[in-house]
């Protein structure tokens, strides 16, 4: 039996991979990376004083602040090897089709709906922010003004998104 890949897996670099992230993405990055850094040295203190009450095995605070700080360590190289291999999407690229970077404005079941594409680190449906490689991403892709896009759900349904405007 196949194990399901997790989609943290799924995104983990494999060392000269890019992180496509738009401005905002990368100044978000930058403010989490120094808080994070402003958190560590609280962190390595916390782990320091709970170490003085005794046997390490049975210190659950101990345990924790270890925790804690190695998880703080982790977020922090993790942050600056994506950091250190961004590539910034262009958001004021004035193209006739879609590309990174793009919003579009499509007709969907006669709602319209803004997308934003984004890279994966970055894409957020929730909030109208989709990945260039997530199905509905991958089809608006180089797709023009005025274009019907199909997508096949799993189900047989097809939902029509045709595109109004691209800015």
């Amino acid at each position: 039996m196949r194990l399901p890949t997790r989609r943290s897996n799924k995104l983990k670099k494999s060392g000269n991979d890019v992180v496509y992230l738009t401005q905002e993405g990368i100044d978000k990055l930058q403010n989490t990376l120094k808080k994070l850094k402003s958190e560590l040295p609280q962190a390595i203190e916390d782990v320091r004083i709970t170490g003085e009450f005794g046997d390490f095995s049975e210190n659950a605070e101990y345990q924790e602040a270890k925790h804690r700080m190695r998880r703080t360590r982790n977020r922090i190289l993790s942050i600056e090897g994506r950091l250190k291999s961004v590539v910034l999407i262009d958001e004021n690229s004035d193209s006739d089709v879609v590309v990174m970077g793009s919003v579009v404005m499509v007709l969907v079941n006669s709602n319209e709906k803004e997308l934003k594409i984004v890279g994966p680190y970055e894409a957020d449906p929730m909030v109208g922010k989709i990945s260039y490689i997530s199905p509905i991403g991958r089809k608006l892709m180089s797709r023009a003004k005025g274009d019907d896009v199909v997508i096949n759900l799993p189900n047989g349904i097809e939902i029509v998104y045709k595109i109004l405007s691209i800015k």
